[in-house]
């Protein structure tokens, strides 16, 4: 079987089992964009909550925000955890969109993907896997969203080594797959949502995943 192929039946065979997603929860771009960063090293539950936070004071909104104090923006985003950390990566996102498209977000849709990519790379604060997860699931360029799960599947299906980089297994996807956002979208979710039912990251629970039957 060719790489296309087993990554497809591996879709399908998640997607028979989980249903659809349906990610990324947020109500806009920007609010997306806000959300992947407060989510790193935190729960969905309490980044939303923090966000509710900030829509509770009237500041969830791009100028709204980079005109707010760093020090109560990070009271109001607690909840997420690391919180002057990520208010300051906010401030730093926040004014790379003043910089860039004028606080519009969506204005970043249909540019070219890699100089765009390394546009949010170059944002202190801004890794690989958040600047992917914004330019998919805010901005619907076909990228692919690596993280612990994704590695996890990999390397446990002996599909790449444990030392692959993040690159090496986004262009594992990415080299085969047909560049559309709406596969790759689901494709990740599909693969977080099995990761924390059966791909546990002690053991896995391999004999009721719905990909048991793909491993080695």
């Amino acid at each position: 079987m060719n790489r296309q192929s087993l990554l497809m039946n591996m879709f399908q065979a998640m997607l028979d089992t989980l249903g659809p997603s349906r990610w990324w929860p947020g109500e806009t771009p920007f609010e997306v964009a806000i959300g992947a960063i407060l989510t790193q090293n935190a729960s969905w539950t309490n980044v939303e909550q923090a966000i509710a936070n900030l829509k509770s004071a009237g500041l969830f909104a791009p100028k709204a925000m980079y005109d707010l104090p760093e020090a109560r923006l990070a009271e109001l985003i607690r909840p997420s955890g690391y919180f002057r950390l990520k208010a300051g990566r906010l401030k730093n996102l926040l004014g790379f969109l003043k910089a860039e498209c004028g606080f519009d977000i969506t204005a970043l849709a249909g540019r070219d993907l890699p100089a765009m990519r390394e546009k949010f790379l170059a944002v202190r604060g801004i890794g690989p896997e958040t600047a992917d997860s914004i330019l998919l699931y805010a901005l619907d360029y076909p990228t692919f969203v690596v993280d612990a799960y994704t590695r996890r599947l990999l390397t446990r299906h002996g599909l790449l080594p444990e030392e692959a980089t993040y690159d090496e297994m986004r262009e594992f996807f990415m080299d085969v797959l047909d560049p559309d956002p709406r596969l790759f979208n689901e494709y990740h979710a599909l693969i977080v949502r099995t990761g924390k039912s059966w791909c546990k990251k002690a053991t896995g629970r391999c004999e009721p995943c719905p990909l048991a039957r793909f491993v080695p």
